[in-house]
């Protein structure tokens, strides 16, 4: 698992202490002597429950070296983003440790303003990481960031009307319908709103279908026979008798509480996030509250998951970097992943989280997710991934419209377009 709380750059402090030592009696002892005890790493990272505590143990950890600053994003990814790429792009030093979607990192990288992670501080990340996580820390066979928490959807459904999952798409919309003629609670719930959710269950659907919407080097649309089965699949739920009414305007806490009134669906397809969600608004409703694999679309095996989470970097800015590198492995340990997994539930990206045994209470869906982490897929690598989903998005919403060989054809010619730095977004 690698050393959580290693010290780089001592051979930078020994210099700085050997320079002021050199300059003993003159001003400049007082400037040295200030650097030395009043360090500030500044960590800019989503909303995160709980990730104060993993601050402070890590500020512990650090025993007055630097101290690190806790600096919250706000709540939407694009809000994050922006404000992460307009600092920047301004050359902000003030700026060290940045908590990355899994998406950004490759434009992150692309624009020089990641550092990338070398020698010994590449060598903690890589050892015993997931490899599925870790691919999302990558770009150009380089490694630009430190997996800090996954994230993969599950298939949620009712134990109580549903004694065995669907193992297929086709069976879970039949068995919705039926419920749904029964005039029991029977919708399958989804993120069906234009903004990345979307993207995610079209990606998920893809990948399932064993398709491609980019190539592997990024630079060119595929959008193949898997996406079209995905497109046939998407239609096919947003007209069904199970489509929510609310489908085209669903964001994951949309679903989460529709599911959690026990008044509608049978289904959800949602991130972990939603267990211990439910064990606190609906208790009686969590007993019978249960998960699966994500359906596959034929059914010859089971659905593929696309990851989620966040990744940590250290901007190409900052003024700290050997402090900075050494505050973000802490971060990421695997004792505070297994923290911030009991206790805000985010999935880890180290292995042996999964088998920790004080895992088992609180995170029962474990050996659930550890088994889609082991196949996943990602979405589209590349640097103009923002523009990717912002097309994708657009194109398939709302769901019910789509086309699938039209949407297919359109996605391919304006997707290119996006890669190729032409056309106009929507």
């Amino acid at each position: 698992m690698g050393r959580a709380h290693r010290v780089p750059g001592r051979r930078g402090r020994r210099l700085r202490a050997a320079l002021c030592a050199a300059v003993i009696a003159s001003p400049l002892v007082a400037a040295c002597g200030s650097e030395s005890g009043g360090i500030t790493v500044n960590v800019y990272y989503s909303t995160e429950e709980n990730f104060d505590q993993v601050v402070a143990k890590c500020n512990d950890a650090a025993a007055g070296r630097y101290k690190i600053a806790l600096n919250v994003l706000p709540r939407g990814a694009d809000d994050q983003r922006e404000q992460m790429v307009r600092r920047l792009a301004a050359g902000d030093s003030d700026m060290d440790v940045l908590g990355l979607d899994v998406t950004w990192v490759a434009e992150f990288a692309e624009a020089g303003w990641i550092a990338e992670w070398t020698g010994q501080d590449k060598a903690d990340v890589e050892n015993g990481t997931l490899a599925g996580p870790l691919a999302t820390a990558r770009w150009k066979d380089k490694l630009y960031a430190a997996p800090k928490n996954t994230n993969v959807q599950l298939l949620w459904y009712r134990g109580d009307l549903v004694p065995t999952p669907p193992q297929s798409w086709s069976e879970m919309l039949d068995a919705a319908k039926q419920l749904k003629s029964q005039g029991k609670p029977g919708n399958i719930l989804m993120t069906g709103a234009q903004y990345e959710g979307l993207v995610v269950q079209f990606a998920n659907l893809t990948a399932g279908a064993g398709g491609k919407i980019l190539s592997d080097d990024s630079t060119k649309a595929v959008v193949d026979d898997g996406a079209v089965k995905a497109l046939h699949a998407l239609h096919d739920l947003a007209t069904s008798p199970a489509a929510s009414a609310s489908l085209s305007n669903a964001k994951e806490d949309n679903i989460r509480q529709e599911f959690e009134t026990g008044k509608s669906a049978a289904f959800e397809i949602n991130w972990p996030f939603v267990y211990a969600s439910m064990a606190k608004s609906n208790p009686d409703l969590a007993k019978v509250f249960k998960w699966a694999p994500l359906p596959a679309i034929d059914g010859s095996k089971t659905g593929t998951a696309i990851l989620g989470g966040f990744d940590l970097a250290i901007s190409t800015y900052s003024r700290h970097k050997p402090e900075a590198f050494e505050a973000a492995t802490c971060l990421r340990s695997a004792e505070n992943q297994k923290f911030s997994a009991i206790n805000s539930g985010v999935p880890p990206t180290i292995e042996s989280v999964y088998h920790d045994p004080e895992m088992a209470e609180p995170y029962p869906m474990r050996d659930t997710i550890l088994a889609e982490l082991k196949n996943p897929a990602t979405r589209p690598v590349t640097p103009a991934y923002q523009n990717v989903s912002t097309l994708i998005s657009t194109i398939l919403s709302p769901p019910s419209d789509i086309d699938p060989v039209k949407t297919a054809d359109r996605l391919r010619s304006e997707l290119q377009d996006a890669l190729d730095s032409k056309g106009v977004l929507p």
